[in-house]
């Protein structure tokens, strides 16, 4: 009876085992190929670049005080004499502008080299592209791997360019003095949603800011910024908040700059692909979907034709 027992038990175990590996096989067979490389290296590049140049203007340079000889250079021994870095603030316009042209103008670069059409830069993004089927699960864990990777070399870079007594945070961001977490949450959702519900709009070919996607992005990111940022910082994008957070190993309230953006995120293409344009009658119809393209046919796989955000 015991070994009656033991031999089925090793078939099931068996077949699970052969299911799994074919079913890897085939996910491998569709991720490991030039397109989808290149892909993941956008995701990557585009992300780094995003945001070094969108942290980079976060930096605070405290102000000098002033010279009555203007042709000498001030060396690092006269940051002394400057104001305390402790009392620098960002220009929050500033930075505002500086992440929402950067979005825009990575996106606008970087695009035509994807084989969907653009580049998500964005975890929370690439979880609602995921979350519609646009994108599939494997590709997305990818892209999100090489945004993460992006920016930490962001900021690593950012890191090593700036003078040690500069450095400050990095453009950490920080929940607000008296904001409570969850308070702090709502906002990051808030903003979020915004942003994505901009992806998914101009995303559509018959869309009248079809065209005009990455500035529509941009100009998204920016608004997002000027409304958040005195609340949290503006995190919109988990990446962006990752970064600053490995490099400076400070990661108190960190899980507001994931929680807040995802789940704004999955909200608006929740609005978007069931309310606005809707593409299933009931979630059953989504679930069956799902099911259809994950497992049987990997080179079914979508792939997404979004824009990007920041």
């Amino acid at each position: 009876m015991v070994e009656e027992n033991v031999k089925p038990r090793e078939t099931d175990i068996h077949s699970s085992t052969m299911q799994v590996l074919s079913i890897l096989a085939l996910v491998l067979k569709n991720i490991w190929t030039l397109s989808f490389l290149r892909d993941v290296l956008c995701e990557f590049l585009g992300t780094a670049l995003f945001l070094f140049a969108s942290l980079g203007s976060a930096v605070l340079w405290p102000q000098l005080p002033d010279r009555d000889d203007l042709s000498s250079e001030p060396d690092l021994a006269s940051l002394s004499d400057a104001q305390p870095l402790s009392q620098c603030h960002p220009d929050p316009l500033r930075v505002a502008l500086a992440f929402g042209a950067s979005a825009a103008l990575v996106s606008m670069c970087l695009a035509p080299a994807t084989s969907g059409g653009g580049v998500h830069l964005n975890p929370a993004v690439t979880l609602a592209l995921a979350a519609g089927l646009r994108v599939s699960p494997w590709r997305a864990v990818l892209y999100v791997g090489a945004q993460l990777l992006g920016a930490l070399c962001a900021c690593a870079l950012l890191a090593g360019m700036v003078p040690d007594s500069l450095r400050g945070q990095l453009g950490l961001n920080k929940v607000a003095l008296g904001v409570h977490p969850c308070q702090a949450f709502s906002a990051e959702t808030a903003i979020t949603f915004q942003l994505v519900l901009c992806v998914f709009v101009t995303s559509q070919p018959k869309s009248a800011f079809h065209l005009l996607g990455p500035t529509v992005i941009g100009l998204s990111v920016t608004l997002g910024h000027l409304v958040a940022i005195g609340y949290t910082g503006c995190g919109m994008n988990p990446a962006r908040s990752f970064g600053p957070a490995v490099v400076t190993l400070n990661f108190h309230n960190h899980w507001v700059y994931w929680a807040g953006p995802c789940v704004g995120a999955v909200l608006a293409g929740i609005l978007h692909d069931l309310v606005l344009q809707p593409r299933w009658g009931c979630p059953g119809d989504w679930l069956v979907e799902f099911k259809e393209l994950l497992p049987k046919a990997p080179h079914r796989q979508p792939t997404t034709s979004e824009h990007t955000q920041g």
